[in-house]
């Protein structure tokens, strides 16, 4: 095999309760990806539909997590990499986990499956690293796992999957604004008091049960964030009323990953696209345009194509 087509899909980090270590993957959107060996040194890279990534491989997400693969493998050959880029950039939404997953898949699998899910997250986090200024895998994990993931240790990497509710459904509004990662982080005060971070762990390990038992009430009581979340609302706009709006029929609402997107997790389609039209009530009339997305948990990450 000297060329490989995938298509990488999009993901939510933090989920409210997790920051920087619970994630899931979605269907929709995803990022289309072509790789092809070539016969000469380095990378050629080409992105379709947006034109704010840089393609200078040293300034790339896909470069670094590239050139950290052939070190290691110690590949003698480059690759052609062209993307069509459908997970706009500073969406919250994982479009440089997409990249960055995405290449370490594609050169895994063009170079005969040496490493495992786990190496591969390892050396997509090169690529994170670029986009975010930190190294981070709570995007990176659902999208080459599939489904709900949790990060359990950083150093070492330890990587928990968990258990995906078939009817769980999300809504994702996106203001049509770039939030870039790096400045959201900025705002985060790193001295917590110990009442909120009792309140935040018992969130997350609600969250982590309720999937196991199937409990969708449970569920719903832990979608909440009292640490990260409260410092950046002011970056999103009208998230409080988007919100409250979807609360009639969501299980619960958050920041997606850095923002600016707000996800929404639904029991069953029907409060899905009930969901979508009470948040659409509300953006329709702001001045600000918004892209409203209905998508399933995707529980198999990246698929090849061809």
């Amino acid at each position: 095999m000297s060329r490989i087509t995938i298509r990488v899909p999009s993901s939510v980090a933090n989920v409210s309760c997790g920051f920087d270590v619970l994630g899931f993957c979605l269907e929709k959107p995803c990022d289309e990806m072509t790789v092809e060996i070539k016969k000469s040194q380095g990378l050629d890279i080409e992105i379709i539909n947006e034109k704010s990534i840089p393609t200078n491989p040293k300034e790339n997400v896909c470069g670094a997590v590239a050139f950290a693969m052939i070190k290691k493998l110690n590949f003698k050959y480059g690759f052609k990499i062209k993307i069509t880029k459908n997970i706009k950039p500073g969406s919250g939404i994982g479009s440089s986990a997409a990249s960055a997953a995405g290449i370490a898949f594609a050169i895994n699998q063009l170079t005969g499956n040496k490493f495992s899910k786990l190496e591969l997250v390892k050396y997509a986090m090169y690529g994170e690293e670029i986009a975010s200024g930190s190294k981070h895998a709570d995007n990176l994990s659902p999208v080459i796992y599939g489904g709900f993931t949790l990060v359990r240790s950083m150093n070492p990497l330890d990587i928990v999957t968990l258990p995906s509710l078939e009817k769980l459904y999300v809504v994702i509004t996106h203001p049509l604004i770039e939030l870039k990662t790096k400045d959201a982080r900025l705002l985060i005060n790193k001295n917590i008091k110990l009442e909120k971070a009792i309140v935040q762990w018992a969130n997350l390990a609600g969250f982590i049960a309720s999937l196991y038992s199937k409990n969708y009430e449970l569920l719903s009581k832990t979608i909440k964030d009292v640490i990260i979340e409260p410092q950046r609302i002011k970056l999103i706009p009208n998230y409080k009323e988007i919100v409250d709006g979807a609360s009639k029929y969501a299980l619960g609402s958050g920041i997606s990953g850095a923002g600016p997107s707000i996800f929404s997790i639904c029991n069953g389609v029907k409060n899905a696209s009930l969901t979508l039209e009470a948040i659409k009530k509300i953006t329709d009339k702001k001045n600000i345009n918004y892209n409203l997305i209905l998508s399933k948990i995707n529980t198999h990450g990246i698929k090849i194509i061809n």
